[in-house]
Formats: structure tokens, C-alpha cells, sequence
């Protein structure tokens, strides 16, 4: 009997209270369909857990109205008028027995609060430009009751997250665009009470939010954290020999998972003419070292071969994509069955980034059909032949 060289990828794997059924993670990215297309944005989701993905996450989730990104479309989780378009996803991920994963965030000084008028909240007083660049603003400096204020409306969302079905909740720190990265930062954090100076006390925000969350939804919903562990800025920012590599170090028990990775996201979703399969791997590597939890990061791991290696190399416990996923929803149903050559394999073009810069449904340049798997009913693996040579 043949055994498949690619086994290692569908073992299951404990996430604290949920067990994943592979080791295949859409790990959270943006999509262009956020909170004003919920039926658009669950159908695409779950072809993803029809294809095989054990783990299938949301884009990151604003926990309140002053974390508005408009106008950029993200997800909203403001308040219980928001449940029923998650529960459309959870539901179609749960359908094919994959978990269902959200990201929720505080954006801090990356919030311009377009749409909600609220009053941007960073680390410290200084002008902001907003997601896009293009929305001149100011921040003020989050205060303690401000902090106290955050921690609650994030586990408020937590709360509703589980009452939505959820099975993981992330923390979010990467990408330096939530207020938990941004006060990691000694470039944003300038302040000299608990929350400020030594690493330990930039820390404790993000500690105090992971202990938060665990509190509320602990019993019944993994917990995991999204870290950036680099920056690429050498001493002007985070990196992976120094406080990136002792914030997981700090941490290391306490969330259970650590999904780590680059930034700004310009690193993270570096394009294939400069960034090779797996480039993340020196960055990340160490990780694993530092912690019993499950680790999961990305890289545009396209090749069954790749990413068995990174498992079988104890460089990561998961395979985190989301371009790949983007690119073929039923990767891993190919994998196991042995249809390698069928894969429709990410070319990193990046074309998928286009909808959410352009507030319209993420595409794709080798899978058509993504983005209209609700609207127009399509599904990657059922291709209808042409019907005249007159029309493309």
C-alpha cells in the first residue's frame, strides 16, 4: 500500500478547547466584501472549507465604532446588529467541518473613523493619514480609562464573536495596525507610566487583552494572537533577534496559538518577483522554540512539498495562507487526493489586494470565480463549457 508523502498536512491539531482537522489555515485576510456584503462573504469562506481548509478565518474585525476603517470594507463586530452576518460564515465553514476563526482589532492610529466621526485613539498625540494614506487626521493619546474602555469593547466582541459560533478568536498585533502592535512600538510609544518604557510594560496591554479574551470565551473558543515578529526595519522597528523574538518569549503560554509573521503588510504579502516560496521562514523559525502552543505563518506556501517540509522541519505547526487559498480554494482536497498537477497555483501578482484598495469583492488572476461564488453562483470546480466562440 502507498502511503502519500503529504500525510503530515492532514493530521489533526489541538487549538486549545477546538482541534482543527488538517494542518491547512486561511489564516485572516481582507477581501473587499467586509460588513456590507455578508452573503458574498460567507459563501466564499466556506468554498474554502468545502475545499479542504481545516481552519478558515475572517479579515480583521473592528471591535468598536472608533475603530472604524472606512472606507475601506472590513469587518464590524460594533455590536449585536452585526451577529447575524457572521453567523452566515460560521455556518458555511461549519458546514464542511472546518472551524471558523475571527480576528478582531482595535486599529488605534490606523483608524481615520471616516464613516463613525469618532475620535482616532493611539499610543500617543501625532497626525494620521489613515488606512489608505489619504485622510488627514489626528490621534490623541489613549489615556487609562481609554485602555480600560478598549479591553472592554474587545471582549464584548469576543462574547459576541462566541454567541456567533466562532471557534477561534484572534488578538490582533501585526501589520504595526492595531493600538496592541502600535504600543510595542518605542517609534508610537513614548509614554512613562505601566504601558510605556521597558518591554515588559509595552507588553501589558496585549497581555491584559489576551487574559481578557481568555476570561470570556476561553471555555469554548481557542484564543490565538497574530504577531508580527519583524519589522525589516533593522533597529527602527521590531525584529526577530530582539523584542519581537522576547514578546513571544513574554507570552510564550498564554494564547493558544501564535500566528506570527512580517510587517508592515507590504513584507507580508511580498510579491513572487522578490520573495521566494517560504521566505518568512528565517523570521519565524524561532518561535517554535519558545513555545508548547500551536504555531502557524505564512510565506505563499504554494508546493505540497514546501509546506510538508516546514511541519517535518518543526518550523511551523500549521501552513497559514491566504493568497494561496485565494488562488485555489480546493488546494488541500487536491493535495489529498493526489491531484498536484491540478492545482492552481498562486502567482503572487497580488491582484487579489485590488478589491479591498478599490471597495469592490476581491479577484483573482488564476481562479475567476473568486469573489462570485454567491452573486453568480460559481464554483471553482464545476466550469461550465462555453457556450458560443462569439463571446469571451
Amino acid at each position: 500500500m502507498t502511503t502519500n508523502p503529504f500525510d503530515i498536512l492532514f493530521q489533526p491539531i489541538p487549538i486549545g478547547p477546538a482541534t482543527a482537522p488538517n494542518r491547512f489555515d486561511q489564516v485572516p485576510h481582507c477581501n473587499g466584501f467586509g460588513y456590507r456584503m455578508p452573503h458574498g462573504h460567507a459563501t466564499m469562506r466556506g468554498m474554502k472549507a468545502e475545499g479542504g481548509w481545516g481552519v478558515v478565518c475572517t479579515e480583521e474585525v473592528e471591535v468598536h465604532h472608533s475603530s472604524d476603517l472606512s472606507p475601506y470594507f472590513e469587518g464590524r463586530l460594533w455590536s449585536d446588529d452585526d451577529l447575524p452576518g457572521h453567523q452566515l460564515m460560521v455556518e458555511a465553514v461549519h458546514r464542511h467541518g472546518a472551524l471558523a476563526g475571527i480576528e478582531l482589532a482595535y486599529n488605534g492610529l490606523n483608524a481615520s473613523n471616516a464613516y463613525s466621526r469618532a475620535v482616532t485613539l493611539g499610543p500617543r498625540s501625532m497626525s494620521i493619514t489613515g488606512g489608505s494614506g489619504y485622510e488627514p487626521g489626528q490621534a490623541r493619546r489613549v489615556d487609562k480609562d481609554d485602555l480600560r474602555d478598549v479591553r472592554r469593547w474587545h471582549r464584548a466582541a469576543a462574547l459576541r464573536a462566541k454567541r456567533a459560533g466562532y471557534d477561534i478568536v484572534y488578538c490582533y498585533a501585526g501589520h504595526a495596525l492595531a493600538l496592541a502592535m502600535q504600543l510595542l512600538l518605542p517609534r508610537f510609544n513614548d509614554r512613562t507610566d505601566e504601558y510605556g518604557g521597558s518591554l515588559i510594560n509595552r507588553v501589558r496591554f496585549l497581555r491584559e487583552l489576551i487574559e481578557d479574551t481568555k476570561e470570556a470565551v476561553g471555555d469554548t473558543c481557542a484564543v490565538a494572537v497574530r504577531l508580527a515578529v519583524d519589522e525589516l526595519l533593522g533597529d527602527d522597528g521590531l525584529t526577530h533577534q530582539g523584542d519581537g523574538h522576547d514578546i513571544i518569549a513574554l507570552l510564550a503560554e498564554l494564547p493558544d496559538l501564535w500566528d506570527v509573521n512580517l510587517s508592515g503588510w507590504s513584507n507580508d504579502s511580498a510579491t513572487s518577483r522578490f520573495e521566494k516560496e517560504g521566505y518568512q521562514e528565517p523570521y519565524t523559525a524561532f518561535v517554535k522554540s519558545l513555545t508548547g502552543k500551536p504555531v502557524v505563518g505564512v510565506g505563499r506556501y504554494t508546493s505540497p512539498d514546501a509546506m510538508a517540509s516546514a511541519i517535518r522541519r518543526g518550523v511551523l505547526d500549521l501552513i497559514g495562507a491566504a493568497r494561496p487559498s485565494i488562488a485555489d480554494p480546493f488546494l488541500p482536497a487536491k493535495i489529498k487526493a493526489g491531484r498536484i498537477e491540478d492545482i492552481r497555483e498562486c502567482i503572487g501578482c497580488n491582484i487579489c489586494v485590488t478589491g479591498d484598495m478599490r471597495y469592490v469583492p476581491i479577484r483573482c488572476t488564476q481562479n475567476p470565480t473568486m469573489g462570485e461564488e454567491w452573486r453568480r453562483g460559481w464554483h471553482p470546480e464545476i466550469i461550465a463549457p462555453k457556450q458560443s466562440d462569439s463571446e469571451i
